[in-house]
């Protein structure tokens, strides 16, 4: 089975990125976030031409919003508020073979990491916090996949002097993100297939004039799994191809694939 996970900055905007990926990637499973569109309005007629007749949506207008669309039947739909304010930043479901899939999309976390100056940075350290406790009581095989804007190790990001005190890679979110992992020893499949200090981005900022050129990149997407997975992975891609595609998120798309 082949999984992708994409933050799309709205998918309303980008149809054609999104059928382009489908068309070469082929995934049984497309995990969208940010996908920015209420559940109503939600473009469904691209993914059904393309087989997807399966999806769990949880969107909002204009902000956050996730989607998985999927080739093989969904069940059991569950929607956790982490945010703990009712932003649509979470949505998951059991696959036929016992496998739940979620998708997450963490807040960015605003400028500055202090929760006492920034409310947002604060909701990010308590959004990973309430993960972690939902973390801790997983007894099904589970893959979590999304935009969790942290970037944990100094390799993941261009210049670990240069960003260690900016929002993302900051000290305070790394150990929350590390105490994460640790509550259902998540594998981290990413690193698994591509171990440190290899380079390995997914975000480009829009800001720069040539993303390839300087390649200031971090690594804010991910996808996990849980440890009994860990003999059924077989698979890891990040297309950075994607971010040179016409009118790009600033994001690209991963894929995973697992031995179901």
């Amino acid at each position: 089975m082949k999984i992708a996970s994409w933050n799309i900055n709205s998918v309303r905007a980008r149809p054609a990125l999104v059928e382009r990926l489908i068309v070469e990637q082929q995934p049984d499973i497309l995990c969208l976030q940010e996908t920015k569109v209420v559940d109503g309005i939600f473009p469904t007629e691209m993914f059904d031409r393309h087989g997807y007749k399966h999806r769990q949506l949880n969107g909002q207008r204009m902000h956050h919003g996730v989607a998985i669309l999927s080739r093989v039947p969904l069940a059991d739909p569950g929607k956790h508020d982490w945010q703990d304010n009712g932003e649509a930043r979470h949505i998951g479901a059991r696959l036929e073979c016992g496998i739940r899939i979620e998708n997450v999309y963490v807040p960015a976390g605003g400028d500055t990491p202090d929760r006492h100056l920034n409310p947002k940075f604060g909701q990010k350290l308590d959004f990973i916090e309430r993960m972690t406790r939902w973390s801790e009581g997983l007894r099904e095989p589970t893959i979590i996949v999304g935009d969790f804007n942290v970037a944990p190790l100094e390799c993941d990001v261009w210049s670990h002097k240069a960003l260690i005190n900016v929002v993302s890679h900051t000290p305070v979110e790394v150990e929350a993100l590390g105490r994460l992992q640790q509550a259902h020893d998540w594998i981290d499949i990413g690193r698994r297939f591509v171990p440190p200090p290899e380079r390995l981005f997914t975000w480009w900022s829009y800001r720069s004039p040539d993303w390839t050129k300087n390649d200031r990149g971090r690594r804010l997407d991910h996808m996990w799994a849980s440890p009994t997975l860990a003999g059924h992975l077989k698979a890891h891609a990040v297309l950075e191809p994607c971010r040179n595609w016409e009118r790009p998120s600033d994001h690209v798309p991963l894929i995973c694939e697992i031995d179901v």
